[in-house]
């Protein structure tokens, strides 16, 4: 009597899902991204800060060319977030540089909103006095800490 062999069964594929293309499936920036896209954009003079003169928070023209550069970066990545932080020097109480401080990072903020940049890829704080750029007590270290400080904070939801 011969004996038949049983078939081999059949191999089972799964299907391949597709492709998720939402945009919550794109990973966020890693924070060692976030500051290397930073570091190039500002060694190739794509974004910087702005400064104020003492007791201002109006935009110089140096400022407002700053500003248009640095927007022009924003607008051509406008997948990245920002954070402006607004600073000031030691001069003055604590709670008069944090308002000051205020007041510096969202007059930046407007300018570059006049020029295209969305409000909701730009958030301002400000640190008053609390964290200078140069240690000094001289006018050199004042202006440098007199400024608005951008900082890339993440990609965009949408």
């Amino acid at each position: 009597m011969e004996v038949e062999e049983e078939p081999a069964p059949a191999e089972v594929v799964a299907p391949t899902p597709a492709p998720d293309t939402t945009m919550d499936e794109i990973p966020p920036l890693l924070e060692g991204e976030l500051i290397e896209i930073q570091e190039r954009a500002i060694a190739q003079g794509l974004l910087g800060d702005v400064f104020f003169d003492f007791d201002k928070f109006d935009l110089r023209p140096d400022a407002r060319e700053r500003l248009q550069k640095n927007a022009q970066f924003m607008r051509e990545y406008s997948m990245l977030e920002f954070g402006l932080e607004g600073h000031c020097d030691e001069r003055g109480t604590n709670e008069y540089n944090l308002a000051l401080g205020e007041r510096r990072a969202n007059a930046a903020k407007d300018y570059l909103i006049s020029l295209g940049v969305s409000a909701s890829r730009v958030r301002t704080i400000s640190y008053g006095e609390e964290k200078p750029f140069c240690m000094g007590h001289n006018e050199d270290c004042w202006q440098k800490n007199r400024r608005g400080h951008f900082v890339l904070t993440g990609r965009t939801d949408s």
